[in-house]
């Protein structure tokens, strides 16, 4: 008889009356709510009132879906799956710091004008050269003089002038004819006059100013300000965090339906497991950095000047004009002026007021000369003087107080966390077992998995320790499902036909 024959003939009789068993037996305990710990007496299931129809159909729940004939199957928990996680907690809050900077004082020069500025012509001197040349040095001349020799001197625009206002044609005038000036006196008769002696004026007398000494405050040193930090205030505050959510596993758990298949029956329980913290301490700004502004009053001096009481005055006094009575004469007619050819007798020598005038005409007179001629004019050069100043020392603010915020940036810390990604629980599985569990199967298996680099011992047909050793390492190499079964997904990657 072969292996196949004695497992079906297993099947048809033992197996299927240990599955009724076990059913029954798990239909009591899921109503009583967990796993079984102890054996449960069997007069307990008579107050369970279920039917018949609803006992099958959890009954094929299970049992592996869409099971083939001939095929092995084992019902294996699966591990739930977890992500690791890294999240950044706040440990402290961003802030600012303040830095202040006093305020600066120096002293600085500045610069009075002592001298304005001004210029100096410095004079270039004419460059000179000599040229020859015929001057004239007397032109023809036809010239009125006062005598009738050459060296007489010219007769004055006056004289002409009254010699032609009283008779004489001076354009028809021919050269070398004189003519002579007379004068007719007037009459006259004593008078008394009053002559201003000194003329009226005005006496001044001066008042001058008074003076006092008075004390005069002067700014030494202008009012400024300071600005002091006053800085931020932080507090510590812990803060629980997730490590681990609150989750569910499978646990094998301990009775009677152990013993119904030794193969692949075995007992879970869904048990809850609560999430699990950290707790983190990070310090944050109780009172955010701020500045204080202090007033720094201004400094005076207090000096000794001299001040105006009065200004100067002026007194003018009136000082009447002076007059004096003196004799003179009063015309009674006017004289008058004749002129006339000397040659002409008519009025006495005694009448001659000494004016003559004569025509004389003389020829032109040239004469060689040298004389220097001016080949570059003088000029000036000026030349920029520039102003003086002197420097005087003050004291100045050379900048105010400032303030400069620096921002602080918050401080994080990674935490690890691992996120359920995938619940655990159980699930069927096509495996090896007596039915198809053929010693050159297994042989073939082994071939493969050292094909593969994978040692599984001795090549016998025999599924011991270090064959089922290298299976779990390909499972794993290749991402299989990795249980202490020889699973059909495995034998599939490996390349070994299941039938």
């Amino acid at each position: 008889m072969t292996i196949q024959s004695r497992f079906s003939e297993n099947i048809s009789t033992k197996s299927i009356r240990k599955i009724s068993v076990a059913i029954s037996a798990l239909l009591a305990t899921s109503l009583v709510g967990g796993c079984a710990t102890t054996p449960a007496p069997e007069a307990q299931p008579k107050p369970v009132a279920i039917e018949k129809k609803s006992q099958a159909r959890m009954g094929e729940e299970l049992l592996p879906p869409n099971a083939k004939p001939g095929e092995c199957y084992a019902r294996v928990w699966v591990e739930p799956v977890y992500v690791t996680k890294t999240k950044e907690v706040l440990v402290k809050e961003a802030g600012e710091r303040i830095d202040v900077t006093p305020a600066k004082y120096g002293w600085g020069e500045e610069t009075m004008e002592v001298s304005a500025a001004s210029t100096r012509l410095i004079e270039t001197p004419a460059v000179y050269g000599t040229e020859t040349e015929s001057v004239l040095v007397q032109a023809a001349t036809r010239e009125w003089l006062t005598d009738k020799k050459p060296s007489a001197a010219p007769a004055s625009k006056e004289v002409l002038e009254r010699a032609r206002t009283h008779g004489i044609n001076l354009d028809s005038a021919k050269p070398g004819m004189c003519f002579h000036e007379h004068y007719l006196p007037a009459g006259y008769r004593e008078t008394m006059t009053e002559v201003e002696i000194s003329p009226a004026s005005e006496e001044i007398s001066i008042i001058p100013a008074k003076y006092r000494i008075a004390e005069k405050r002067v700014l030494v040193k202008e009012a400024s300000q300071r600005v002091i930090e006053v800085p931020a205030v932080y507090e510590t505050v812990t803060e629980r965090i997730i490590d681990k959510p609150a989750h569910t596993v499978w646990k094998k758990g301990t009775g009677p339906v152990q013993k119904i298949n030794e193969a692949t029956g075995e007992i879970m329980c869904l048990v809850d497991v609560p999430a699990t913290y950290k707790t983190i301490t990070k310090r944050v700004i109780k009172t955010p950095a701020t500045t204080r502004v202090i007033e720094i009053p201004a400094e005076y001096k207090t000096e000794k000047v001299r001040e105006l009481v009065s200004a100067p005055q002026e007194v003018r006094k009136p000082i009447p004009a002076r007059y004096k009575k003196v004799k003179g004469r009063e015309k009674i007619g006017d004289g008058r002026l004749v002129w006339h050819e000397v040659h002409d007798k008519t009025h006495p020598m005694s009448t001659r007021t000494g004016a003559k005038i004569c025509l004389i005409q003389q020829p032109a007179k040239y004469k060689n000369v040298t004389r220097r001629v001016i080949k570059t004019p003088a000029a000036t050069k000026t030349i920029e003087i520039p102003a003086r100043h002197k420097t005087i020392k003050v004291r100045k603010l050379v900048s105010s107080p400032q303030e400069k915020r620096i921002e602080i940036p918050a401080k994080y810390k990674t935490v690890t966390l691992r996120e359920l990604k995938e619940d655990g629980h159980m699930e069927w599985r096509s495996i090896l077992c007596e039915v198809n569990m053929t010693p050159g199967r297994v042989v073939r298996i082994q071939k493969a998995l050292k094909k593969a680099g994978f040692d599984p011992g001795p090549i016998d047909g025999n599924v011991g320790g270090r064959t089922m050793a290298a299976v779990n390492a390909f499972q794993k190499a290749k991402g299989l499902p990795v249980d202490r079964y020889l699973n059909a997904k495995t034998v599939k990657a490996l390349g070994v036909s299941l039938k």
